[in-house]
């Protein structure tokens, strides 16, 4: 059974930087779409970051374009997301995600919910202003 487990949240003041860490277990990266989404209090869970399926470059949500970085580290089973000039509405819980091996959702990138099977339990970033 593959498990993903998210660490490195935490609060910081705007302008500041956190990485938070995905460690996949049970699995590895072969063959499965991996990603990071955010949910803040009241919205929808959204796409921050992914890989291309079948090119390994990366997508971001425009709302971390140019501040975030997604990448990972094979022989550590790691995915991580480093996340620059945080601002207090990048406010959120951070998942981590993966799909199921070989799933083939037609797309190289995955930025929908319903295209991810496994979940992190999430990881709490607070940004203040």
């Amino acid at each position: 059974q593959v498990q993903l487990v998210e660490s490195g949240g935490g609060l910081v003041q705007a302008g500041g930087s956190l990485r938070l860490s995905c460690a996949i277990s049970g699995g590895t990266f072969s063959n499965r779409a991996m990603g990071w989404f955010r949910q803040a209090p009241g919205k929808e869970r959204e796409f921050a970051a992914t890989f291309g399926i079948s090119d390994g470059n990366t997508a971001y949500a425009d709302s971390v374009k140019g501040r975030f970085t997604i990448s990972r580290d094979n022989a550590r089973n790691t995915v991580y997301l480093q996340m620059n000039s945080l601002k207090p509405e990048d406010t959120a819980v951070y998942y981590c995600a993966a799909s199921r091996p070989r799933y083939n959702s037609g797309r190289n990138y995955y930025t929908r919910t319903m295209e991810y099977y496994y979940w992190g339990q999430g990881t709490q970033v607070t940004v203040s202003s």
